[in-house]
């Protein structure tokens, strides 16, 4: 089970891409919201913040926190990736490239923004 760095680097763009799919972008929304109570706040300039608080059920407060913790889910991503990547790579592994090139193109576009 050797994973060279070249596979390895592939991985873990795949698992940075896809953890922020999951945990952060408006199109996986859905998948999040059965876990979370959405929460509007009014700051003192009149603005409105909106938070996300975990579900008080025992599983979707598990799944909630799970979701928002970035590091938690990432390392469930991870084992996910992982496996099917060494178990059924004649599927995983077209998925793990597409994801390990948006990623890549994520941090070269954060990059840009920066420089802008």
């Amino acid at each position: 089970m050797d994973i060279d760095l070249l596979n390895f680097t592939i991985l873990a763009l795949a698992c940075f891409r896809l953890t922020r799919l999951i945990v952060f972008d408006k199109i996986t929304e859905f998948l999040r919201n059965p876990f979370f109570d959405e929460i509007e706040e009014e700051n003192e300039d009149g603005t409105f913040e909106i938070y996300y608080e975990p579900k008080n059920t025992p599983v979707r407060k598990f799944i909630g926190e799970l979701l928002s913790c970035y590091w938690c889910t990432g390392v469930w991503i991870s084992v996910a990736v992982v496996a099917g990547y060494l178990i059924l790579p004649t599927i995983f592994v077209p998925i793990i490239l597409v994801f390990a090139v948006a990623g890549l193109a994520a941090i070269i576009e954060s990059i840009i923004q920066i420089w802008l």
